[in-house]
């Protein structure tokens, strides 16, 4: 891959020059590659990706807790269903659906019928679930997903009708695209950045591990931490931080990053 580094706002007092981080991909890459270097994408096309905070499951790693258990019985009666992009209808009335949702979720026009079309008919949608209500027959829910097996399926989009709120249904269908990556074969599953405590949720699964600059980690303690340090006034890098190799890491930072083999 070929690495940008895009500059953000200097912190000159303490010497702290911060640079998003991008990735390009070669020729001989596939976007499993970058996932699996703790990149997402921020083009849908899969021509450009950021370094970030980003959680994914060990799928092998998996298996249901009594709390997925207990999300996956409230949404009995909703049946998932998964369709390659080529063979769903992308109707007026999905359209409209996707549409009310994001209006609803992320403010008006946070994402115009513009950036849904161009994000629908991109690359980075291969697969789409479908969340059906068995009792009235309503499509309640859908999934954008990328699926590159065995290595990666990323979960990008979601939209729901909020008036199932009481089935947990945005929960309900995260937890549906695991178990069901889990049974396609698929190593991990990615689900997308944590930077705050209500985005803790995407950490509900056994095998969760988030990627922290140098390494993917299993300790969620360590992740609240990080999310904790974010809510304060900070004035040095991380890894400058006693308090915190001391903690997570009193054996020394380790830089290598274990990526997938080649198959």
């Amino acid at each position: 891959m070929k690495i940008v580094f895009s500059e953000y706002k200097s912190d000159y007092a303490n010497y702290i020059f911060p640079y998003s981080i991008w990735a390009y991909p070669e020729e001989h890459e596939t976007p499993a590659d970058l996932f699996d270097r703790g990149f997402l994408p921020n083009s849908p096309n899969l021509d450009r990706f950021y370094l970030c905070r980003n959680v994914r499951v060990d799928l092998d790693r998996y298996e249901p807790s009594s709390e997925n258990r207990r999300i996956l019985r409230k949404g009995e009666g909703i049946e998932p269903g998964l369709v390659e992009r080529q063979n769903f209808d992308f109707s007026p009335s999905w359209r409209e659906f996707c549409k009310k949702y994001a209006d609803e979720k992320f403010g008006k026009d946070v994402m115009s019928y513009d950036r849904l079309d161009r994000i629908m008919s991109a690359p980075i949608i291969s697969h789409v679930m479908i969340f059906k209500d068995l009792k009235s027959q309503k499509d309640i829910g859908l999934v954008f997903l990328y699926i590159e097996k065995p290595h990666v399926a990323f979960y990008y989009y979601s939209f729901y009708d909020l008036n199932f709120f009481r089935n947990s249904l945005g929960m309900f269908m995260m937890t549906s695209a695991v178990g069901e990556m889990k049974n396609n074969g698929v190593r991990h599953i990615y689900l997308g950045s944590c930077y705050s405590r209500n985005a803790l949720y995407k950490t509900q699964f056994e095998g969760v591990e988030f990627f922290n600059g140098f390494r993917w980690s299993d300790n969620i303690n360590e992740l609240k931490y990080l999310i904790a340090r974010d809510s304060d006034k900070v004035d040095h890098h991380l890894l400058e931080s006693d308090d915190f190799t001391s903690r997570f890491y009193p054996d020394g930072i380790n830089p290598g990053i274990q990526t997938r083999q080649n198959d």
